[in-house]
């Protein structure tokens, strides 16, 4: 069977290459060097089980940038380009998404297609009534950022939003790629497939949010967070997943997925998924006092990616922690040495850590890392747990 996907981003790639140990998957992207990369053997995505998964398995994968090649006789067509949030229209941006659903549709039209890309409630029905079809199914990723291809392979579930036969072939077809043989297979409503992604991402937001503004309180207070923390999650209706303190929730999905979801909730009554939002501006305002607080010279910003092992940069919240360090007049430094010199206008990109260590007096760091070990004295973290 051949299976296209459209995107070769962290979604696109991971399943596409989970897939390709069964089936014949081309896998289509607009960038020329992407693809290059790709069909030789390289990934660009910062993850070391990437890099084993292509060295190790007999893949039937190959890339392309040309998107009649990557559809013609494709059975299934996998779409995982970007969705942005578009904070003009309080929407998602879907246009990708639906140029490659047009696409597909003029080019191969008996092709399923699934959508992986996150999108509002309500997109899927809608391009399903437009085109005439039942066969635009949606088919939520609930992947970890730096852990795209492990969860991947090790999905907690799956879910599909339709119950059309091709959609059952689908689910059948995904569920025997996975490491998981008791892999829970969810049938549900294309809708309500759209919800369960954005709850889902917005619940982790609002956890992310609490144990922050725990660890506000403990920075007003001069309490010990640590021990806070420690004894609310021994109750193991809590649990002590997700809790560690950090400068606010950010990376691909987490920002853009609360504020859709708090668009597709217009004319409905709610409180709290607003205030999720709010939170997360007020940590950051929080952190940005509290760092002012002990008058640094020079505030040295360690590394804008959020997670370890991560190098994704994008609605990093540290941008925000910058730009209000930036707004009181403060010197402000980075290191990052995969950054462009301009990635903040003024700030100065620092691209040795000798230097960097040198030049700044605090070193603001979201998680800490054993490179600083050697300056612990001027590291500024809120990292309670060295992980996540």
């Amino acid at each position: 069977m051949k299976i296209a996907v459209v995107g070769a981003g962290y979604v696109g790639f991971s399943n596409a290459m989970v897939i390709a140990q069964q089936q014949d998957v081309t896998l289509m992207d607009v960038d020329a060097a992407r693809v290059q990369t790709i069909n030789d053997g390289v990934h660009t995505l910062g993850e070391a089980e990437i890099a084993s998964f292509l060295a190790t398995k007999a893949l039937s994968l190959r890339a392309t940038a040309d998107l009649d090649e990557a559809l013609t006789e494709a059975s299934f067509v996998l779409i995982a380009t970007p969705t942005d949030y578009d904070p003009d229209t309080k929407n998602f941006d879907t246009s990708s998404v639906e140029s490659s659903i047009e696409a597909t549709k003029c080019l191969n039209a008996s092709a399923t297609i699934v959508i992986k890309s996150t999108v509002p409630v309500g997109f899927t029905d809608r391009m399903c009534t437009l085109h005439r079809t039942r066969d635009i199914i949606f088919v939520p990723e609930f992947l970890r950022e730096g852990h795209a291809l492990y969860d991947c392979l090790n999905p907690t579930r799956i879910v599909i939003g339709s119950r059309t036969r091709h959609a059952a072939d689908f689910a059948q077809l995904y569920a025997s790629v996975c490491n998981r043989p008791d892999v829970p297979v969810l049938f549900t409503g294309a809708r309500e497939a759209e919800a369960i992604k954005l709850f889902a991402n917005s619940y982790l937001a609002l956890r992310v949010a609490y144990f922050n503004e725990i660890d506000t309180y403990a920075i007003t207070q001069g309490l010990s967070a640590r021990e806070i923390v420690d004894g609310v999650c021994l109750d193991p209706r809590i649990g002590d997943g997700y809790n560690n303190p950090s400068f606010g929730y950010g990376g691909y999905c987490l920002p853009k997925d609360t504020k859709q979801l708090l668009a597709d909730y217009s004319g409905t009554p709610q409180n709290l998924i607003s205030a999720v939002i709010d939170a997360n501006d007020t940590r950051k305002d929080v952190i940005a006092s509290d760092i002012l607080r002990h008058k640094p010279a020079v505030v040295g910003i360690f590394r804008l990616a959020m997670k370890s092992g991560s190098d994704n940069f994008r609605s990093s919240a540290i941008f925000g922690i910058i730009e209000r360090l930036l707004d009181a007049k403060a010197q402000v430094v980075i290191y990052e040495p995969t950054a462009p010199s301009d990635i903040v206008p003024g700030c100065e990109v620092i691209s040795g850590l000798a230097e960097f260590k040198r030049v700044a007096d605090v070193i603001v760091a979201n998680r800490n890392a054993p490179e600083l070990n050697d300056v612990a004295t001027k590291v500024y973290t809120r990292d309670l747990y060295h992980r996540d």
